[in-house]
């Protein structure tokens, strides 16, 4: 028997073992079962660019059951680029089912993009309902209020890619409150009416650059909290008394030091007043060897000082006297 008749049967083999390792053959029967125009070529060229063709194959099989048309090539791509084909396909499908315009570009940029693109359809479906956190805010009255709203959303397609989150619609939610309660003249007509301020928030456009559109605003509960007004003014009364005080604390120091420099120079003039009269004794004795100064001189000056002593000695008598008779009566 000729060797070339084993190498021909060996050769088939190899080629078939080739075939079928690059070739699923059950996932290319099931794409021609679902009449999706897929060749052996377009598998093997995905094994020889390293991606499973299970990855792409199945979606696009789901797809075109479903009646949208994708193409293989932008199936791949989307694939390569590190996208989720069966959430892109999911919402897809979702999408042609609500009557929502929604192509496989746009949906595959939000995929990359990290957003969730089949919730965000499904949200647009089904609207969401965003709670915000308790907020505190005080009206022109001094009344502080505390409500909490419950803001409906859907998602905006055209917007997802680029658009801010539900923190900002929360933060915005938020201000708006703020801003509304704080322009009430009353807490009481925030308290009778708190349709008002979801009228007012709502009206400001606050879904503007986000990736969501605000259906309602619903302010589900106000309270009432501190009188801030009284408190500020209680706080400033507080504040001007601790003022006041420290200027009386100040004036009283200004008069004690002002009294202690009084008390210093009525000393001094007493110690100049001592000196003086320490200077008569010598001035007289000088005088008398002069000649300016007599005997005669001398005796008139003590009459003097005697006669004053009397007469300041009767006005005394005569103080203590209308004082004690002011006592008795």
């Amino acid at each position: 028997m000729s060797p070339f008749l084993w190498i021909i049967p060996a050769i088939a083999i190899v080629v078939l073992w080739i075939f079928f390792y690059f070739v699923p053959v059950g996932l290319w029967i099931s794409a021609l079962a679902a009449s999706v125009p897929v060749g052996p070529m377009t598998l093997i060229g995905m094994r020889l660019r390293k991606v499973s063709p299970r990855r792409v194959i199945n979606p696009m099989i789901t797809a075109w059951k479903a009646g949208i048309q994708l193409s293989i090539a932008d199936l791949e791509a989307h694939v390569l680029a590190g996208g989720n084909l069966g959430a892109v396909v999911k919402a897809l499908i979702s999408a042609d089912k609500a009557n929502i315009e929604l192509d496989f570009q746009r949906a595959a940029a939000i995929d990359l993009a990290g957003r969730d693109v089949y919730g965000a359809v499904a949200m647009s479906v089904n609207p969401r309902v965003i709670e915000t956190p308790r907020i505190g805010a005080v009206a022109k009255d001094g009344i502080q209020l505390h409500s909490l709203a419950k803001v409906t959303v859907r998602a905006n397609l055209d917007r997802l890619v680029g658009g801010a989150t539900e923190p900002t619609i929360i933060a915005r939610v938020g201000e708006g409150i703020v801003s509304a309660i704080g322009s009430a003249d009353s807490h009481k007509a925030v308290l009778e009416n708190p349709d008002s301020i979801s009228k007012l928030v709502l009206s400001r456009g606050l879904d503007s650059g986000t990736a969501f559109e605000i259906l309602s605003i619903d302010i589900a509960d106000v309270d009432v909290g501190k009188n801030i007004g009284a408190q500020l003014q209680t706080d400033q009364a507080e504040a001007d008394l601790q003022v006041a005080r420290a200027k009386a604390e100040e004036r009283r120091a200004m008069a004690i030091a002002r009294e202690q420099e009084m008390l210093a120079l009525v000393q001094e003039r007493q110690a100049d007043v001592v000196e003086a009269e320490a200077e008569i004794p010598r001035a007289m004795a000088e005088a008398f060897r002069n000649g300016q100064f007599g005997i005669m001189d001398y005796y008139r000056m003590k009459n003097i000082q005697a006669d004053t002593q009397m007469r300041e000695g009767l006005s005394k008598g005569e103080k203590g006297g209308a004082a004690g008779e002011k006592k008795e009566r």
